[in-house]
């Protein structure tokens, strides 16, 4: 069965955004952890958490992708940063606990001028201390576009951050369409290239999800903006390809174009179509 939500509002709780899932037709899903922009987190309901594992089970939705803010940077040249981003992921991993078995992704972070080998000195520190503690959850770096000073714009930057890790069999990759597209990664004419670059660079195994987004911009802009698929400069035929590959097809499978609730479950319906055509 293809794996394919989108991203979705746990401002209603777990257990609704189960049943918006099954309205979307989805069999995954992914959520923020907390406001994506910001450190507020709802408070805390096992009981709401243990119905969505219930119901999720039964839809067969998991493995699901929680995201971590875009506001946590652990390669920020300022202490009190980079420890608010560790604390709040440890408090997101501990949360995630109550519903083990899934993927936490976040964004590697920014260097912010200090260059990337230092920002990956930063990010891996980070994660070892993370580490420490034995959570469930398995954690995913995301692949970025490469704007600014972002880190994890080249599968080598990925690999050097999995490389200083203590525990690396604990942490996978997430990659997204958009981002790799912008990134320089041409997935639209070269799409098995690409993975065999990924493979031999860091491991096929160590793919875990994807974003699934069309670009509004060109070929290596580094830009990262999400289009609708098939709008975009990907075009429709790179998301066939994605759904009819024998390995990405098995992933779940996230939808993060800017579409309202009917829009996204057009696009999981099409991304169906694509695979079966």
């Amino acid at each position: 069965m293809l794996k394919v939500g989108c991203h979705q509002s746990i401002a209603g709780g777990y257990r609704a955004m189960a049943q918006e899932a099954k309205e979307l037709g989805a069999t995954t899903l992914s959520y923020f952890s907390r406001n994506p922009r910001g450190g507020g987190v709802r408070a805390l309901d096992l009981k709401d958490m243990q119905a969505f594992h219930f119901l999720g089970q039964e839809m067969g939705l998991f493995p699901i992708v929680a995201h971590a803010p875009y506001t946590y940077n652990l390669a920020s040249d300022k202490t009190h940063v980079r420890s608010f981003a560790l604390s709040s992921m440890k408090e997101d991993l501990q949360r995630m606990d109550h519903i083990p078995g899934n993927y936490y992704n976040f964004h590697p972070g920014s260097h912010v001028g200090q260059g990337v080998e230092k920002g990956i000195e930063l990010i891996v520190s980070a994660l070892n201390d993370l580490l420490k503690t034995d959570y469930q959850t398995i954690i995913l770096l995301e692949a970025m576009a490469g704007k600014g000073s972002e880190i994890g714009r080249s599968f080598e930057e990925l690999q050097s951050i999995l490389q200083g890790l203590d525990h690396p069999q604990r942490v996978g990759v997430l990659l997204d369409t958009c981002h790799l597209y912008d990134a320089g990664y041409d997935i639209k004419e070269d799409l098995q290239d690409v993975l065999q670059d990924f493979d031999k660079t860091v491991g096929l195994n160590k793919l875990k999800a994807m974003h699934i987004n069309d670009s509004k911009n060109p070929f290596a802009s580094h830009k990262d903006r999400h289009e609708k698929l098939g709008l975009g400069s990907l075009g429709i035929e790179t998301f066939k390809n994605i759904v009819k590959h024998s390995y990405l097809s098995t992933l779940p499978l996230i939808l993060e174009t800017p579409q309202d609730f009917e829009g996204y479950k057009q696009e999981i319906q099409l991304l169906g179509q694509l695979a079966f055509s």
